[in-house]
């Protein structure tokens, strides 16, 4: 078990040890939920998570995050 210290503004450092064995780079996007006084962190699926494995819809994974963001954007106005 580790201990991190709470910063002013309640942000903390995950430590080394931890990124590494999660894979936690930085921009990777994470899941914090509590479980009573536990707080249960876990690394965030994204599109990129799915490279691969889906069908070839005739465009990039880096077309569709655009198209996808475009599109919520345009919902928002």
């Amino acid at each position: 078990m580790l201990v991190v210290k709470v910063l002013p503004k309640g942000q903390i450092t995950l430590p080394q040890k931890i990124r590494k064995m999660m894979r936690i780079r930085e921009g990777d996007m994470l899941l914090l939920d509590t479980d009573g006084e536990q707080a249960i962190l876990k690394k965030a699926k994204t599109i990129f998570d799915f490279k691969g494995s889906l069908p070839n819809p005739g465009m990039s994974v880096e077309a569709l995050r655009e198209k996808a963001v475009s599109g919520a954007a345009d919902e928002g106005t």
